[in-house]
């Protein structure tokens, strides 16, 4: 058994299909099949379900993941902690951020932990919040940017960059453009514009209808701010945004504090608590970069 045959085993779990496995180790997809098949040969069973368009694992797998992922953890904690001592960090770390955000500070962290430590490579992803979050969870992603309501995600280690409430935005002819302040059951005459499930701003949004027994209209939904705030603007719906994203658009939106909404969305780093020093270099770097945000 190689170290390389439980990194293809990993990659094909976590992608559940064999080209994509093939495509995020770089090899061929014929010789990550050929590493898997060895590689259950020599445990006498079989880790995957290939009877489908996908790979999902059989009984055997779901067990023999949780360990490979330990035995790849350890073996790289070795080149970590040897580095360390030289003073080199070295590997690969994985950055995930909320898709449509477009947050420069991290950028910012992200090109100067490079020039500090050039031998690590970085693989910058994006998705939404709650996939991000399990990702970082299930060691696929070392370190992300997220979306989050109320409260930071159970179990992480987080820094906490913007909390603050969500606001409705609407150009300055609209019925509502001439209050200060609206409640939620102001918009249900209205079509709603906003960031779609799965994103930290949509679950406040939700949680807080929910308690209210409100049930708005989500006519359109769009992962990019200035998506949501094009569409206010053209006043094809209302858009439902946070306080420092609607600031950006003053000029032609009028933003309205959502009054029972109260539940602030958070904009937060997350990291696991067993961590190496790769991910630990970037944090500075990235709290250095985020303080004066």
């Amino acid at each position: 058994m190689e170290l390389r045959q439980l990194e293809y085993f990993v990659a094909v779990a976590e992608e559940q299909n064999f080209t994509r496995a093939a495509e995020r180790v770089r090899i061929s997809q014929s010789g990550v099949s050929a590493q898997i098949r060895q590689l259950e040969r020599e445990l006498g069973a079989e880790l995957f379900d290939r009877s489908g368009r996908g790979a999902t694992l059989t009984v055997a797998g779901r067990v023999a993941l949780e360990h490979a992922r330990a035995a790849l953890a350890a073996a790289g904690a070795v080149g970590q902690a040897v580095g360390e001592v030289a003073d080199v960090i070295k590997g690969r770390l994985t950055v995930g951020m909320v898709v449509g955000c477009t947050v420069t500070p991290l950028f910012d962290a992200l090109a100067a932990f490079h020039g500090a430590h050039p031998g690590v490579e970085l693989t910058l992803l994006e998705d939404n919040s709650d996939r991000l979050v399990d990702g970082v969870r299930g060691g696929a992603v070392d370190l992300a940017l997220v979306g989050t309501a109320g409260a930071v995600p159970e179990g992480l280690e987080t820094f906490t960059i913007v909390s603050e409430r969500l606001v409705v935005t609407v150009p300055p002819e609209h019925p509502l453009a001439g209050r200060s302040r609206v409640r939620l059951r102001d918009l249900a005459a209205y079509p709603i514009v906003c960031m779609p499930r799965g994103t930290g701003l949509r679950t406040v949004f939700d949680r807080a209808c929910a308690a209210l027994d409100v049930s708005p209209t989500i006519a359109l939904q769009a992962s990019a701010a200035d998506a949501i705030a094009d569409l206010a603007a053209r006043g094809i719906a209302v858009g439902v945004l946070s306080e420092s994203m609607a600031a950006r658009y003053r000029d032609r939106l009028t933003a309205l504090l959502i009054d029972d909404a109260a539940e602030p969305a958070l904009l937060a780093l997350v990291w696991r608590a067993t961590h190496g020093p790769a991910v630990r270099a970037l944090l500075g770097h990235a709290r250095r970069a985020f303080t004066p945000f």
